[in-house]
């Protein structure tokens, strides 16, 4: 979506919203160790850390997740894996996982603290849980394609701040997830996690030219975890990192074409903790890719199609990220 410049804060000519600061269903998960965390570094596109201006905002994200690989925990790509009872067991990584994320966001028209305020709330839907289906492929469950499609975990963030300038624009959330997907201890067909989560993101999106057409964007995020319901495990903490290079070319008077090259890395940085954490190897990911959309300028729509490639990670599947976003404000 396009939007006018907020009046004296000097935002520039453009500002692109696509709502997403992390889906609050799959999550990047270490196949042994049993820890987990909600966001997913695969689902923001380019600007989604951007603030729109003053309004009521919804989106519409659809992804699919196809993973082929499985690396150990030395960031080898492997086709075994050594269960925490001493058994070597095959690993045949075909994972098939659909998600569909509406989002539904208000920006505030007063500010807060000399900065712009807004909030937002995403539940989600998906067929199974990114551990259930690292359990499957570890050989004790079935595939994620013959799950049901069902409610997944919540994802609300009350509290987003931007503050702006000519050619900078500087963003801090925080947001928790709400285990309201199904989940099982023990279970390999979950869709929830079976966990709260506290999550704090800073974003900061640089402008070489006041129109602002040109953002070189990152955005760092960092997840707290509780105790897993009816598990002695608590997962350990995990940051992200997400990066944009993003451009906007001037198709006529009415659209734009948005191209950009996007990526991410997560991972691990504190322990699982409990009598059911099986290890404690940190597991990571790292992915880029290309995204390409269209915004009519009129009515406020975009369409966006982003994908990344997960080119390694440490113990856990890897794979690639397909993503359609739409989008519309008010």
């Amino acid at each position: 979506m396009t939007f006018k410049p907020r009046d004296g804060h000097g935002r520039g000519r453009i500002s692109v919203f696509f709502l997403m600061l992390g889906l609050a269903l799959l999550a990047a998960s270490a196949a042994q160790a049993g820890g987990t965390g909600h966001y997913f570094a695969g689902l923001p596109n380019a600007r989604d850390t951007v603030m729109p201006q003053p309004g009521f905002y919804i989106a519409d994200y659809s992804m699919y997740y196809h993973a082929d690989r499985f690396y150990n925990d030395d960031g080898h790509k492997t086709d075994s894996v050594t269960l925490p009872n001493g058994n070597k067991v095959d690993v045949n990584v075909d994972v098939d996982l659909f998600v569909v994320a509406p989002a539904f966001l208000y920006i505030a028209p007063w500010d807060v603290l000399g900065g712009h305020y807004g909030a937002y709330v995403i539940p989600t839907l998906s067929n199974t849980s990114l551990d259930a289906s690292v359990s499957t492929i570890s050989g004790f469950g079935r595939n994620a394609s013959q799950s049901t499609f069902g409610f997944g975990d919540l994802f609300v963030q009350p509290l987003w701040l931007s503050w702006n300038r000519e050619h900078w624009d500087f963003t801090v959330g925080y947001g928790f997830y709400a285990p309201t997907g199904r989940f099982n201890a023990g279970s390999t067909d979950n869709i929830g996690l079976g966990f709260w989560t506290q999550q704090f993101q800073g974003s900061v999106a640089w402008y070489p030219w006041a129109d602002r057409t040109t953002a070189v964007v990152g955005a760092f995020t960092y997840e707290f975890n509780s105790k897993v319901e009816g598990e002695d495990l608590t997962p350990g903490q995990r940051a992200s990192f997400n990066w944009a290079v993003d451009h906007y070319i001037p198709l006529d008077e009415k659209f734009l074409l948005d191209l950009a090259v996007t990526g991410y890395a997560q991972w691990q940085t504190t322990d699982d903790t409990g009598s059911d954490a099986a290890n404690n190897n940190h597991d990571a990911v790292y992915a880029i890719g290309p995204q390409i959309g269209i915004i009519y300028l009129p009515s406020l729509l975009t369409a966006t199609f982003r994908w990344n490639h997960e080119i390694t990670a440490v113990d856990r599947i890897a794979g690639d990220v397909f993503t359609l976003t739409l989008g519309a404000g008010f």
